[in-house]
């Protein structure tokens, strides 16, 4: 994997905007990972790419036991750092491609915001070495409605213009059709739930800049950068703010046989 594409080596030093600026999860999710994926709260859950633990908490609130698999440390560090006191979590410096987890040890494995990163074959051979016969998956992302605004077609064009890699490193070159290889022979199911955030233009910087596709301070791009994203959000605010409309995408299938 080439330093671009390696997750262990992105987001280290935008760890802080990460935890405040990113999108959590819609509690309707539950709801979904109920309904599609049986769990309970006695389902003990992987939450493989577990981040700055955002998707975490709130399998926590809902009673899971959850073990953090995250590759990144600085990402890790923050995920055990809030979640010290929940006694049913708990964190391995792994990755989706050797989790370390014991053969058939949880009932459902959920990744947010994080499959696009995996070596998708590596990952279905680990997957279904460490789910339980019936055991599932659920592939979660915030899609940001790009067009369903002024604003937001305005600030896609913005990605575009100033972003270091984001075509590259974009979660929609995950399609129907690499879904459909992962999950195969039994195939996936989608559901779909509206989200949305709103920001000042403090939290529309601090937004962008979780990014890690988006240039940093001493890069030549982020100046323009910052001034572009300003004159966006004078445009287009109202009331001193803007939003940002999100499809929280579900994607779930059961254990490969």
């Amino acid at each position: 994997m080439s330093a671009a594409r390696d997750p262990t080596r992105r987001f280290g030093d935008r760890v802080e905007l990460y935890v405040r600026w990113r999108p959590d999860y819609p509690p309707a999710l539950l709801d979904v990972l109920r309904r599609e994926c049986s769990l309970t709260p006695q389902s003990i859950v992987a939450d493989v790419g577990s981040g700055t633990g955002l998707l975490t908490r709130l399998l926590l609130d809902n009673g899971n036991t959850v073990i953090g698999v995250e590759p990144n440390a600085a990402m890790r560090a923050a995920a055990e750092s809030q979640l010290a006191d929940r006694r049913r979590f708990s964190s391995v410096a792994a990755s989706a491609e050797a989790t370390t987890l014991p053969d058939a040890s949880v009932d459902l494995i959920v990744a947010g915001q994080a499959f696009h990163w995996f070596d998708r074959t590596a990952a279905r051979r680990e997957f279904v070495r460490i789910l339980k016969p019936g055991g599932q998956v659920a592939l979660i992302w915030h899609e940001r409605l790009a067009g369903a605004t002024p604003f937001l077609r305005e600030y896609e064009r913005l990605l575009c213009d100033y972003g270091i890699d984001y075509r590259e490193t974009d979660h929609r070159h995950i399609d129907a059709a690499v879904l459909g290889e992962f999950f195969a022979p039994q195939g996936f199911r989608e559901s779909r739930l509206p989200f949305r955030q709103v920001f000042d233009l403090e939290g529309l910087r601090g937004r962008t800049m979780s990014a890690s596709y988006m240039p940093g301070p001493g890069h030549p791009r982020f100046e323009p950068m910052i001034d572009a994203l300003t004159a966006a959000f004078v445009r287009h605010a109202q009331d001193g703010t803007v939003v940002f409309e999100y499809a929280t995408r579900v994607f779930c299938g059961k254990r490969a046989q």
